[in-house]
Parts: C-alpha cells; sequence; structure tokens
C-alpha cells in the first residue's frame, strides 16, 4: 500500500481529514528547504506537494507563479528537487507528491524520471496539464514504479470525463473549486458544494479540494465534504514573511480541519 492510501486510511479510522500543503521546490531558498518542510510537518502538514518550478505555469497564479520564477533564479531543476526528496525522505514520515507539467518530464525521460521519483522515495505525481485520454503511457509507468498519478476535475469537467478521471486516479481525486488559475480567495464557490457531491457519486476514493482555499473558515465550509483539502498560495503567502508565520497558519488550518483535537504526525 502506498503512503499515501496509509495515510488517508490512517486517517479515516481517526475520524480526521488530510491538510495537505503545497510549496514551490528549493523556494524561498534552496538551502533552507529541508528544514522548512520538518517544521511544517511539525505544525500540521500531512502530506506535502512540491511542486517542480517551470517558467510558463498556465494554470498557477500570481503568488506560485512568483514563487516558481525566485526558485528557477535559485538554480531548481527537476534533477535538484528529485535529489532533494532522496534527501528529505528520512526526515519526514508524510507522504511527498510531486506537482510538474509534463514538459519537464518528457525532457528527462518518462521511465528515467519514474525511475528516479521511486528511488528518491515520492509517493505520488500530479500533472496538471494531462488529461486521462492521453494518460495511459504515463498510468502505466506510474504503477510499475509503485507511484500515485493523481487527476484533477474542475468544475466545468464533464460527466463522462468525470468518470473516466474517477477510475484513473490513484492515491486520492484532486477536486479543483474554481476555474481558472491557482490563487487565494475570499470565499468558496457556491457551486463547491454541488461539484463535490458529484464527484462522491462516481468513486469511494478520496477526495481532496484545493485552489483559493486560504482561511479557517473556508476549510470548515467544506472538510464534511471531502477527505483532505489542499493550501498553496496562502501558504506560499505566508512562506515570503517567514517560516514561522507559515507554521502558525498551518496550525490555524489544521485546528479547522480537526477541531476534535490537536493532530499528532505517525
Amino acid at each position: 500500500m502506498n503512503r499515501i492510501d496509509q495515510t488517508f486510511a490512517r486517517l479515516k479510522r481517526s475520524r480526521r481529514k488530510a491538510l495537505i500543503g503545497y510549496l514551490t521546490a528549493g523556494f524561498p531558498t534552496k538551502a533552507g528547504f529541508a528544514h522548512l518542510v520538518c517544521a511544517l510537518e511539525k505544525a500540521g502538514l500531512d502530506l506535502f506537494e512540491i511542486g517542480v518550478p517551470f517558467s510558463d505555469p498556465v494554470g498557477d497564479g500570481m503568488t506560485i507563479q512568483r514563487s516558481s520564477q525566485k526558485a528557477l533564479a535559485n538554480g531548481v531543476t527537476l534533477e535538484w528537487v528529485l535529489r532533494a526528496v532522496s534527501a528529505l525522505r528520512p526526515q519526514i514520515k508524510a507522504p511527498i507528491i510531486l506537482m510538474s507539467y509534463a514538459n519537464p518530464l518528457a525532457a528527462m525521460g518518462l521511465q528515467r524520471f519514474f525511475a528516479r521519483a521511486k528511488a528518491a522515495g515520492v509517493d505520488g505525481v500530479i500533472i496538471p496539464d494531462l488529461i486521462p485520454e492521453e494518460g495511459k503511457p504515463f498510468d502505466q509507468l506510474a504503477a510499475k514504479n509503485g507511484i500515485a498519478l493523481i487527476y484533477l476535475a474542475a468544475p466545468t469537467t464533464t460527466r463522462k470525463r468525470l468518470k473516466r478521471i474517477a477510475r484513473a486516479t490513484r492515491g486520492f481525486l484532486y477536486a479543483v473549486s474554481l476555474t481558472g488559475v491557482t490563487g487565494a480567495r475570499k470565499t468558496v464557490a457556491a457551486g463547491v458544494p454541488g461539484f463535490l457531491s458529484q464527484i462522491r457519486r462516481f468513486t469511494s476514493k478520496p477526495v481532496a479540494v484545493g485552489f483559493g482555499i486560504s482561511t479557517p473558515s473556508q476549510v470548515q465550509s467544506v472538510r464534511k465534504r471531502v477527505d483532505g483539502v489542499i493550501v498553496g498560495s496562502a501558504l506560499i503567502d505566508q512562506l515570503e514573511k517567514s517560516v514561522q508565520r507559515a507554521g502558525v497558519f498551518v496550525a490555524s488550518l489544521q485546528k479547522a480541519l480537526n477541531p476534535q483535537g490537536v493532530r499528532h504526525a505517525s
């Protein structure tokens, strides 16, 4: 059983939800990245989504674009990310998911990438510009290497494609709460509850919602409908101030997500 599956199963047994944090690899600095991840696991993150910086991140808003540009300026490459994950893996228990657009993976070579990812201890991969109709070679290589290939579904996803995504996704289904790019929003879109209910009709796999989640009140508004919540831009915003601020922010989200008590990493 993959670490992602184990984590969701463990949380479900204790009637808890997963808090998933998005970090841009090597941001704010390469040297401090491992310390940052360890600190945020202690603060309350249950899973990590680590973004591979890319020069043309079409699905990302200004906050993540800015962090990606800084990481690229710092010399962060896919090669560096894999080495960083390999060094980080013994230090944390939480699953590590890489988020990368398809181009950097294709440039490395898909077979080489998935083999390297397995060796580094990567548990899952999200490729936001990959559609399930074109996913077969990715699906096969991910499965061969014991890596969960996680697909995204948006409110605009057709019923037919949603069924296909629900069948194809591994680990969990990433429910995009809004159309457009990533970025913190003040409220959760009105159509999100209905969208999440529709997903539930097609899968019993864990569902995690992301894009625009930025406050404890937003977390509270969706927690009963999902198995996990993903926070990205709002976390990057806090990291630009300090690791300490980011830790306090994570703890506040964890409390909102699991109000029954303080969570313990395991």
